[in-house]
Order: C-alpha cells, then structure tokens, then sequence
C-alpha cells in the first residue's frame, strides 16, 4: 500500500490527461509522476528512508504535490506546516517531527532557523533561488528543487507500505498550548480519500477547484489526495481570491467546489451575474459549523443544497456526511460508511437521542496517535473513541447537529451560552454580512456574551440596533452585553474565524 500508487497507476493509464492546472500551467499526470519520481531518487540517494519525515513548509504550488508523492514514494512521513507560520513556529515542528529535510519557497526560507534546528539536513527551494542567508555550513545544503533532481531518472516505483505505516504528520491548530502532530496511517488516508471521493462523486473528468490551504487537512486529503485517487483535475490557486476563482471556473469550467463557510457568506454578498458559473455541479463546506441560515440562502437562490461534512485532523479528516439520501439543514449529517458517531456526557457514557454532549468517533480514519505525545493520545482515544472536543446531539436518525467547541462555551452567571446558538440567531438579522459571538471576562458573571458584526455592504448598523434585535427574542443572559461593529473578521488561512484573537483584542 502506498498513497502515491494511484498517481503512478493514472500516469499510466491517461498519461496525458491534466493532473493539476495553475497559473496558465497544465501539468499532465505523467508530468506530476515523472516529476515525484525524479524528486523520489533525489531523496533517496540523499539516505532518506522509509519512516523519515519530509516537511513541506509551502504555498499552494505544484511543487506541494510533486514533493508530497515523492515523499510518499520513498516511503516517508510528511509533514504540513502552515505556510503562514514564522521562525519560532517553524522551529516547533521541524524539531517535534524530526525533520531531515524541507521543501519551501526563497521567500518562507528565511523563517527557517537552519542554527536552532539541528536534525535538518537539507533545505530545498521549490520557487526562486536558494539564497545564502543560512550562512557557514547550512548554506551549501540549501538548494533549488532542479539542483536537488538534476540528472535523476524519472523512473521510481512506489515502495510497498504497511497498512498502520505513518503517511502524514499534520499538527493541530495549537489554539492552547503547543500544537500536536496528528499522526495519519497509510490505511487512514487511503480509506478517507476513497470515502470522500466516492460521497462526492468525482469522476475523472471533473476539476476541482483547489484554494483552500493544501497544508491543511481538508484540502490535502480531501480534494488533492482524493481528485488524485479519483483521476480527476485539480484546479490550483495560491488563495481564495473571489474575481480570479470565479474568473477560473468559468474559463476552466470547474465542476466541484470546495469552501468553508466564510466564503460561502462572501459569495453571497456578491454580484455573480457577470461569471458564468453554469459548469459547477456540486458545493460542499467543512472546517466549521455552517449557519443554517447561510445554507438556506444558498438553496434559495441557486437551487442546490451545499453539502457538508464533519470531522477533524485526528479522523484524516472525513466522518459525516449531509447526505447521500437525505438532506437536514442544520445538520452535519450522519457517520459514512464503517464510522460510527455517539454522544458522551462527561463520564464517557452514552447519552439519550436528542440530548447534548461531546461527539466522539471511531472508524478507519482515526488517526494512529499525536507524534510523540502517548498521554495525550491516551486521553484522546480513551475507551477506543475519539474525542473530538465539539459539543452536538444526534437525531433519532443518526443525523448529527454540532451545538459548539467546548472550548468556546460563555458560561454566563452558571447559564451555559453555545456561541453558535447565537450566531445562527443572529444571521437572520437584517443588515448582517458576517459575525462571530465569543465570551469575555466579566468580574461579577465570570463571562458575558460578545459579537463582532460585519455589516453588508451599504448598510449601517450600531450596537443599538444589534442589542435590541436580540433583547425581545432571545434570553436575557444570551444577548451580548458588547458589541464590536467592524470591517473585516480575523480569520486563519482556512478561512475559519479567529474567536481566541477577538477575545485577545477584547482583552482590558
């Protein structure tokens, strides 16, 4: 088994067919194979062996694809890191994963500490030149990709992995305490990406469109590594930037379309009349809880339902689905096929149908444990489940509704307040583009409910108007005691709003 056959079996069987589009480039799937093959000997002629770890600190680039495969050929764990992450944040995962060698671009090299990381061998540009500013010794191991494979055949079969072989090293968002690698099997990646491609249907003819972070776990396994196992296109963007994809899916004719939330919200607060958008057969969300009144909107003016999906970094990440058979707004669905989803209370014990608790899951994508950490994997996959941290109920269907992350419950004078309770309360009011609810500390409540709100474009909105839309409607202790109008919300490079920076600027 390993995750790279599938490439080397459609390079063989439409060599010519377009693997990846991007910036005027076509490269075929026999380019992308010849490519990871090439990068493959380079690797190995450098000692790097099965169970080392490759990192890739890059962009959305072709070259992300072309070192992943190579990595996956040889045998290797890669390893993502955020190519929004500086010097301190680089110097964290290279050393927590051993990293021997790093594929990045001349711009994010000078956030490599080369000094403070000394199990890395190699550093590798993939675009621009290989600067000196490592200095000494470190410089003459920094090189250009085609300095690295220059006069590498571009022949190299995969090598055969075991099933419970580590793949991919991804760590966690780190929003308390150091990030965590979240340690995927070859046999949790593959069984995701034949899930997730088979809930999507992807064909080989269809092309998809590829801006969301391919550091992160949604556009790594569910659409690169998924459009790879399925033949089809991926259509590469550097980041989501609304004119140039719309641009793209109609000169590209784009089928499939991946967001999350955030920019189903943008879309909808935007002129598309002048793109013709007649190709796109299929939407889906995930990262974060889709409003539901965001979803209806969606429906209403455009006739088709965005699906949605469920899971986290630690399940690779794919285990809910809304849904093959039937569609519930508000929900994320129900468990994919050999998952299993159940609602704990505190003491790890099953609770009624309809009631709220933590949403835990065991399946084959559930990750093989957090790189180097056995306690915390411990405490994580207790009693074979993983716990997933997010607070939801399910139906007397299977049909799973998230109510929110533990972390972002506002305890209000001991009345629990779900943040995004509010928040699908709140988008129903006239005037608001976009929002977010989180709790601040208050002396005498302990917490106390607060919104940041994007007004649509044209309207004015004040405080009054956001506190008095709540007063009559909803509890008192939910209605936000601060209100922030404001002209952008912070938001990580996956587009999820940033709740842990509003409560920083919040702060006294």
């Amino acid at each position: 088994m390993n995750l790279a056959e599938r490439l080397e079996h459609w390079a063989g069987q439409r060599p010519e067919h377009a693997a990846i589009l991007f910036e005027g480039r076509t490269i075929t799937y026999r380019e992308l194979d010849a490519a990871a093959n090439r990068l493959a000997r380079a690797l190995d002629v450098r000692g790097i062996a099965p169970g080392d770890r490759v990192a890739l600190y890059l962009p959305n680039v072709p070259e992300f694809a072309i070192a992943y495969y190579a990595g996956q050929k040889v045998g290797a764990v890669v390893v993502s890191i955020n190519a929004i992450f500086r010097s301190a944040e680089v110097e964290y995962l290279v050393n927590d994963s051993g990293a021997r060698v790093l594929f990045t671009t001349a711009e994010l090299a000078a956030n490599v500490p080369r000094d403070s990381c000394p199990g890395l061998e190699h550093v590798v540009i993939v675009d621009g030149e290989a600067g000196g500013e490592a200095g000494g010794e470190a410089e003459t191991q920094t090189q250009t990709l085609g300095q690295w494979s220059r006069g590498q055949p571009d022949d190299f079969v995969a090598l055969d992995r075991a099933p419970d072989d580590p793949a991919a090293l991804l760590y966690s968002s780190g929003t308390t305490g150091f990030p965590k690698g979240v340690t995927l099997t070859q046999a949790n990646i593959w069984t995701n990406i034949q899930t997730a491609a088979g809930c999507s249907g992807y064909r080989p003819d269809d092309r998809l469109a590829a801006f969301l972070p391919l550091f992160h776990v949604y556009g790594q396994n569910y659409i690169l590594n998924a459009a790879v196992f399925a033949g089809a296109t991926v259509v590469l963007f550097r980041r989501f930037v609304p004119e140039q994809v719309l641009e793209s899916i109609e000169r590209d004719r784009i089928t499939l379309f991946f967001g999350v939330p955030t920019i189903f919200i943008g879309l909808l607060g935007t002129d598309l009349s002048k793109y013709d958008l007649s190709s796109i057969r299929y939407e889906m969300s995930a990262a974060a809880t889709m409003p539901e009144e965001i979803s209806r909107r969606w429906t209403e003016r455009f006739g088709r339902r965005v699906y949605e999906g469920y899971g986290l970094t630690e399940c690779s990440p794919f285990a809910c689905y809304n849904d093959l058979e039937e569609h519930r707004f508000g929900s994320v669905g129900r468990a994919v096929e050999d998952f299993e989803l159940a609602i704990f209370d505190e003491n790890d014990r099953e609770v009624a149908r309809g009631e709220w608790g933590e949403i835990v899951i065991r399946g084959p994508g559930v990750m093989k444990g957090y790189w180097g950490k056995p306690e915390d994997t411990e405490r994580a996959l207790r009693g074979g489940w993983l716990h997933s941290g997010d607070i939801g109920r399910m139906d007397e269907d299977g049909y799973v509704y998230i109510v929110d992350r533990v972390k972002d419950m506002i305890n209000v004078s001991g009345f629990k307040v779900w943040p995004a309770e509010v928040e699908q309360f709140l988008y129903r009011m006239p005037g608001v583009h976009e929002l977010a609810v989180y709790g601040v500390p208050d002396p005498v409540k302990g917490e106390q409910v607060a919104v940041a709100v994007v007004p649509s474009p044209g309207t004015t909105l004040t405080a009054g108007d956001v506190i008095g839309f709540c007063r009559d409607r909803i509890a008192a202790y939910k209605v936000p005691a601060r209100v922030d109008i404001v002209e952008q919300l912070p938001k990580s490079a996956t587009g999820k709003i940033l709740k842990r920076v509003l409560r920083e600027q919040a702060a006294p």
